[in-house]
């Protein structure tokens, strides 16, 4: 998908979830933060001039500081995030740099998927598609989340999970293979 695609495709999935252009555009803090990356990931994937990259990316960098003050969001420009990204609710939310989430993804307030563990097993997490994540909940480590997935609120997942699996507690065990379907 090119830039325009995947930011419409953005904008209908808050659609979807009842609001209206203007309400989107200038009151919805999960459609600034995941705007702003889209414009900063298509300038960090796709201008190699070194002589517009430097600019392009600092004020990129600038934009994205200014958002996350404004929102608690904090999105950076090299994360690989798939088409109908949806932000429900403003702040607390962390996207380490080198994480990667399939296509039409939900994640609520207070989420961190980030950097976790020990040699082989430190890295940052793979998510598929359709996957929810509930509210304050942290996605941590070299792992992979299958499609389908639901995470539940405040937890802590450390340990991959397979399609379709519903995951809660501290740390996260998988307690049905519902999956995230009627959640996204």
């Amino acid at each position: 998908m090119n830039l325009f695609q995947l930011i419409k495709s953005d904008y209908r999935k808050y659609r979807k979830y009842g609001g209206h252009f203007f309400v989107i555009v200038f009151f919805t803090q999960g459609f600034w933060a995941t705007f702003q990356y889209r414009i900063a990931h298509y300038i960090y994937t796709n201008i190699a001039w070194k002589l517009f990259r430097l600019p392009l990316l600092f004020s990129t960098l600038m934009w994205q500081k200014t958002i996350e003050i404004l929102t608690g969001i904090s999105i950076a420009s090299s994360v690989k995030i798939g088409h109908s990204f949806y932000v429900g609710h403003f702040g607390g939310i962390i996207i380490n740099a080198k994480a990667i989430i399939g296509d039409n993804c939900n994640i609520s307030q207070g989420v961190t998927i980030g950097v976790s563990g020990h040699g082989e097993k430190r890295g940052t997490p793979i998510l598929g598609n359709n996957v929810y994540i509930g509210a304050n909940a942290v996605v941590a480590g070299k792992i992979t989340i299958g499609n389908n997935v639901l995470i539940g609120a405040c937890s802590m997942v450390k340990d991959s999970l397979p399609e379709n699996a519903v995951a809660m507690g501290v740390p996260a065990v998988i307690i049905s293979q519902n999956g995230s379907k009627g959640y996204i």
